[in-house]
């Protein structure tokens, strides 16, 4: 075995030695030597084979040393963008994951010295957003893919699409108030704003008189058949007139429609304000946290996730799911696209995802597989008890 064979000690201890993260003042970016120690990288520098690299380098610095900083910029803005792309993290932290390659484009061959004039660079070519606090630098990737922005431009139309909808269905029931405020007067059987005022006739009771009220047909037959004995009834015109009006006006106000006209107003008021929330809370999104649903990507079907369980542990734009698969508590970032609602057991819980009733948890009664509906009944909250008799599979999801 030679002096220097792979599997000698020494060799073996120069391997250990150099494994890892060493000091990048000992690098040399031209030659891609990393030096263990300051003797060392001064050996290096008087080497032979640098001094060639530092000829082709002193041809033409400048091209050198920008190609490094494009390369360096690009290698940093894609590490962003594969483990930081939606959240906000220090500079220092983004960097220490980046040189955690060994083989890494090192600063010290860039056009910044040091990591401050980086993040100042990135700020102000508004390739991130950059913060200065007492606790360092922080930095939030910008996204400027044509997808994303698309996707940006898609999802400001649907606001802005949502926001007109909102407006619309406001002035809409507004104006189903007032034209209810209007009719409420006509069906009681009088004007708007006018009251209907009864005028009785002045009495003056006799010397010794009695004086009976008749407060209704029975009391008005005991009167009449009492009327012999020096009883006298008071009102009593003044009353059936009053009472023979009421029965006209609520026998027309019923051949009109009246009693039953305010009844089926209000159901038709109550049907058109389930489907204003309707569709006000029937979204292109469904996904939420604590739920459970079923991974149908057949991209993942190689690594086992396909039709696989899982919970929705954070959204991400809306659109987006970490789920922790049940069997392995593996986390994936799934696209609802490809994602399935869950239907337990009858009896279960579950979540209404989409629709009405958004955002309330309910039980399952039974389930319609011929026309793809269960029956649930919301839980708590303010509809609490209302029975729905047909919803569809993909509003309502099992509740983990």
């Amino acid at each position: 075995m030679g002096k220097n064979d792979f599997l000698t000690p020494k060799a073996i201890a120069n391997r250990i030695k150099a494994k890892g993260l060493q000091k990048l003042r000992w690098y040399c970016q031209m030659c891609q030597k990393q030096c263990r120690d300051e003797n060392g990288f001064k050996c290096h520098c008087m080497s032979e084979s640098h001094q060639r690299q530092m000829q082709v380098f002193g041809q033409n610095p400048n091209r050198i040393i920008d190609g490094y900083s494009e390369e360096f910029e690009s290698a940093f803005l894609e590490h962003m963008k594969r483990s930081h792309r939606f959240s906000r993290v220090a500079a220092t932290v983004v960097y220490n994951e980046y040189i955690a390659d060994r083989h890494h484009v090192h600063m010290n061959s860039t056009q910044w010295a040091t990591l401050t004039e980086f993040v100042k660079y990135l700020g102000r070519t508004g390739k991130c957003k950059v913060e200065e606090t007492p606790k360092g630098w922080f930095i939030t990737y910008i996204d400027r893919d044509s997808e994303t922005l698309f996707k940006e431009k898609q999802k400001n139309k649907r606001l802005k699409a949502d926001i007109a909808e909102e407006e619309k269905q406001e002035r809409q029931i507004m104006k189903q108030i007032e034209r209810v405020e209007q009719l409420m007067p006509v069906v009681n059987g009088a004007q708007p704003g006018k009251e209907k005022a009864v005028h009785l006739p002045e009495f003056k009771p006799d010397n010794g008189g009695k004086i009976a009220f008749a407060l209704g047909s029975l009391s008005k037959g005991i009167a009449k058949e009492k009327g012999e004995g020096g009883a006298r009834v008071v009102f009593e015109d003044v009353e059936g007139d009053k009472s023979e009006k009421v029965k006209g006006g609520g026998s027309s106000s019923r051949s009109g429609g009246g009693g039953g006209g305010g009844r089926s107003a209000l159901d038709d008021l109550m049907r058109e304000e389930e489907k204003v929330k309707e569709r006000m809370n029937r979204k292109d999104y469904w996904l939420c946290e604590g739920i459970i649903v079923k991974v149908m990507s057949k991209a993942l079907e190689e690594k086992g996730y396909y039709k696989k369980k899982g919970v929705v542990r954070k959204v991400i734009d809306k659109y987006v799911g970490e789920i922790e698969m049940l069997d392995s508590k593996h986390v994936l970032r799934v696209d609802q696209e490809e994602l399935e609602t869950v239907i337990p057991q009858i009896g279960g819980f579950v979540r209404i995802v989409n629709g009405a009733y958004r955002g309330s948890n309910a039980r399952l009664i039974s389930v319609d597989t011929d026309n793809y509906c269960a029956k649930v009944q919301v839980e708590k909250g303010v509809f609490d008890g209302r029975m729905l008799p047909a919803v569809e599979y993909e509003d309502i999801c099992k509740v983990a």
